[in-house]
């Protein structure tokens, strides 16, 4: 019998986590370049002296999804889209290299380069890129970032630096608790792309499926409660053996 008030317990705390994860893709439907959180639940088997038969269910983070967002056309020359497996590399809140597919760009008060997030976009030498006052702008498919002065004609764009993407797949990348995604311990910081890596004027949405969410957090709800009903069956069975062994 404990073992299966153990197992129940255990799988209703992994529920728990999984609906959490849920929530989180679902309240990012509307975000820019989000990625849906994927968790599963996994069979533990309890380690220690006297516990070879036990098992724990529990949640785990099986990464970030690698779907397709949808592109939407926005005609923002400070909006990009990033082809398949590209990242933008910005600064992170510790001042290393952190990377996204938000392409939401945005110029400060001070020229620099950011992330509607806040987060300064980086340079091909790793430095946050600064825009000078400037007329027009314009992002290449390489993403070199060009612009017209301030005050001089359209025949007068320079180039001011080029964006850092990077090319990489969704799995040989973890996400921080900042919502970014970071080289996973340990592993080679991922290459610079080379070519076409993204469409100016365009912006990638988030790649979560709203209605698989509200499918799947129905689908926890229920295997939740049937969870919860095996821990008070379990509990209702020794309040009884209990009131037999007392009536001796």
């Amino acid at each position: 019998m404990d073992k299966s008030l153990y197992i129940a317990m255990t799988g209703a705390s992994a529920t728990l986590r999984s609906q959490a994860s849920v929530s989180h893709n679902l309240a990012n439907a509307d975000t820019v370049g989000f990625q849906a959180t994927l968790s599963g639940t996994v069979a533990a088997p309890v380690a220690g002296a006297g516990l070879p038969s036990r098992v724990a269910a529990l949640g785990r983070d099986l990464g970030v999804s690698n779907a397709a967002g949808s592109i939407t056309t926005t005609g923002n020359p400070l909006d990009v889209a990033l082809h398949e497996d590209r990242w933008l590399a910005v600064q992170d809140s510790a001042g290393g290299v952190a990377y996204t597919r938000a392409g939401d760009l945005r110029i400060t008060q001070n020229g620099l380069l950011t992330t509607t997030g806040g987060r300064p976009v980086l340079d091909q030498a790793g430095a946050p890129m600064s825009i000078p006052p400037s007329d027009a702008l314009e992002i290449g498919g390489d993403g070199t970032v060009s612009v017209v002065p301030q005050g001089q004609p359209a025949s007068t764009m320079a180039t001011v630096g080029r964006l850092q993407v990077v090319a990489a797949n969704t799995r040989d990348l973890v996400r921080g608790e900042d919502g970014l995604m970071h080289a996973a311990p340990g592993a080679t910081p991922p290459a610079p792309a080379a070519g076409t890596v993204l469409t100016s004027g365009a912006r990638e949405g988030s790649n979560v499926d709203g209605t698989g969410m509200l499918v799947q957090m129905i689908e926890l709800s229920r295997q939740f409660e049937m969870q919860v009903r095996v821990l008070h069956s379990g509990d209702e069975s020794a309040r009884a053996a209990n009131t037999l062994l007392s009536s001796r």
